[in-house]
């Protein structure tokens, strides 16, 4: 058997899946199209929860019929929220929270995340996370918000404290400025 070195969403989700247990409180930060809520449901398991945040009421709903589909959403609490509104719903802490920064796939590509929202929104996730606890975050260049958040985000967490966060990068070097990269960032005890 080998390896093979796939893209920023397939790394996020391993360091996930490794991270996840039964009976987690986990964050999905961006619901999207519910994708990612699906894969948290199913590990946090039958006694877990997923709290979940889109600002789209379509990405809420899509979400919310494909947990329903796969007999998750008792799981689930979605919220028509942006995520900077994290630390009002969530009584922490979690395990993981998971972003994925951009635009709904499918969607309007006028709605993105931008960086102030999702600033806050990192802040206080880290604060949230439980020892060993991570975050991960897959950013998407390309378009202008996507440029800026990459570039913030990189600014903002080569700041944190080792002592505080281990924190990775990953993008691939040959695969054009805008591959999707991607960010985890584990809380040390």
């Amino acid at each position: 058997m080998s390896y093979e070195l796939r893209s920023a969403r397939f790394l996020a989700a391993e360091v996930l899946e490794r991270t996840i247990q039964p009976g987690d409180t986990v964050v999905d930060a961006t619901l999207g199209n519910g994708h990612d809520t699906c894969m948290l449901a199913r590990l946090v398991g039958e006694q877990g929860r997923v709290i979940g945040f889109d600002i789209q009421p379509d990405a809420v709903a899509s979400a919310r019929e494909r947990l329903a589909r796969e007999g998750l959403l008792e799981r689930c609490e979605l919220h028509v929220l942006g995520h900077e509104h994290m630390p009002e719903i969530v009584p922490g802490p979690v395990r993981t929270v998971t972003f994925n920064l951009g635009w709904l796939p499918g969607g309007d590509k006028s709605i993105t995340t931008h960086w102030e929202t999702t600033h806050q929104a990192i802040e206080a996730a880290l604060r949230l996370l439980e020892p060993m606890g991570v975050c991960t975050i897959c950013a998407y260049p390309g378009h202008a918000a996507g440029d800026e958040e990459r570039v913030e985000l990189i600014r903002y967490l080569s700041g944190l404290r080792p002592q505080e966060y281990n924190v990775l990068h990953q993008r691939f070097l040959n695969a054009g400025s805008g591959a999707p990269e991607c960010f985890v960032i584990q809380k040390q005890r």
